[in-house]
């Protein structure tokens, strides 16, 4: 038993390679990079960084549901931007609308992303 359950949900982004969209290793919830994709057309939603950071935060909220978590147990989250500079203001707006203090710790950088504008992933404890 390699001690990792993979975690699925229709109400989110489907994986477009070989990755899962989520593990439980312990205590602990990982999901992968999710982008803006419309769960069921797999099309970009939105045509600014607020749009598509809203529609990412919901992928990544189903895959954390799915495991009867929610935003207030990630621990964790790293975030790539297109435009890092230019898009920062906004897509941060977007982003602490879905957190309450002590918001998670977090890293963001500038990624040269296919197609999207933000890419975001998350750590979860689900230890309680």
């Amino acid at each position: 038993m390699s001690g990792k359950v993979e975690l699925r949900t229709d109400e989110g982004a489907a994986p477009v390679g070989a990755y899962s969209q989520g593990l439980v290793v312990g205590d602990f919830v990982y999901t992968s990079g999710m982008g803006p994709l419309d769960p069921a057309t797999g099309e970009v939603v939105g045509a600014d960084v607020a749009e598509q950071t809203h529609q990412t935060m919901r992928n990544l909220g189903a895959i954390l549901a799915a495991h009867g978590l929610g935003f207030d147990d990630v621990v964790k989250s790293t975030v790539h931007l297109q435009h890092l500079k230019r898009d920062f203001a906004a897509y941060n707006e977007v982003y602490k609308s879905y957190f309450t203090e002590p918001y998670p710790v977090r890293t963001t950088v500038g990624s040269n992303l296919m197609d999207i504008l933000v890419e975001i992933d998350f750590v979860a404890y689900k230890g309680r």
